[in-house]
């Protein structure tokens, strides 16, 4: 993608993303493991309304406020902008009723990728503001992390 777009990443941990692109980056995060995090609400950051071109959620979806986070990505996305999820694979209840939630919440799939039995990757476009009222469907499990 074009190193003039400008990219919000949501959770960011220790700001990879960042470091490894030429487009400007907003790294927000609740724990500053580098000087380039803003620490904040991920449903609340301080950035102006459809400023940004590109929202990234790479393992992040653990607020027990995912619609409210997923609202804050639309509220920032210009129109048309793209919202990329990559998630653990087993934190999907239900891949197809997440998939109709994000319609709800101002958002068109653009393509998935489900074929590891990890992690799922996920696009999204923004089509418009986010429909009023829960999102059924828009539920993860909780992370379970195993001793290998």
């Amino acid at each position: 993608r074009p190193a003039s777009l400008v990219v919000a990443d949501f959770g960011c941990g220790d700001c990879t993303l960042a470091a490894s692109v030429k487009n400007q980056v907003h790294c927000f995060d609740l724990v500053p493991l580098s000087p380039r995090v803003t620490v904040c609400d991920m449903a609340k950051v301080p950035l102006a309304a459809e400023s940004v071109d590109v929202a990234v959620f790479c393992l992040a979806l653990m607020g027990t406020n995912l619609q409210e986070i997923l609202g804050e990505a639309n509220r920032v996305l210009k129109l048309g902008g793209t919202l990329m999820v990559a998630e653990v694979a087993s934190r999907f209840e239900d891949t197809r009723a997440f998939l109709r939630a994000m319609t709800q919440l101002g958002f068109r799939s653009v393509s998935k990728d489900l074929s590891s039995s990890y992690f799922y990757v996920l696009e999204f476009a923004k089509t418009g503001p986010a429909r009023p009222g829960p999102a059924p469907g828009l539920r993860l499990r909780p992370c379970l992390y195993k001793r290998r």
